[in-house]
């Protein structure tokens, strides 16, 4: 394993909006060989692990979005300096589908067709509005909400 690039980022605060992001300090071309979107293992003042990527928003530089589930966890919001350390990540992304929505896709099958083409974040985005219901009949109601929009077209909820 290659060691983890390692710097220090104020969390910047996207527009006016409830949105953040850190800059990367480095090239990713020499660092990486790559202009575009890097995907990466993130590590956060050592306690909040998660994979996303690297992205060139313009501005000069690439960025490292921080969704507001991550900022809490962290217990920090904009203007805060995190600590991060990140490798690049060449693991497959795959997002584990629960059995009783794959039974409703065994039904669905344009639902599952629309599912299989959409990117990894759009998928676990689905699957994690589903899993994260407490009761079991948000469950079923977001899970045929999910189907619904799917056959919408709509990649995100």
């Amino acid at each position: 394993m290659t060691q983890p690039i390692t710097f220090s980022a104020k969390i910047q605060q996207h527009q006016d909006i409830n949105a953040a992001f850190i800059n990367f300090p480095f090239d990713t071309v020499e660092l990486f060989g790559k202009k575009g979107q890097v995907k990466v293992k993130v590590f956060l003042d050592d306690k909040v692990e998660y994979r996303s990527s690297l992205a060139n928003m313009g501005g000069g530089c690439h960025r490292l979005g921080l969704t507001q589930a991550i900022r809490k966890e962290l217990g920090k919001t904009f203007g805060e300096i995190v600590e991060v350390k990140l490798l690049e990540d060449k693991e497959e992304r795959i997002v584990i589908v629960p059995d009783d929505v794959q039974e409703l896709f065994n039904q669905n099958e344009k639902a599952k067709e629309f599912y299989d083409k959409m990117s990894y974040t759009h998928k676990k985005e689905y699957i994690r509005w589903i899993e994260e219901a407490k009761k079991e009949e948000t469950r079923e109601r977001r899970k045929i909400k999910m189907i619904e929009m799917l056959l919408e077209g709509k990649k995100g909820i």
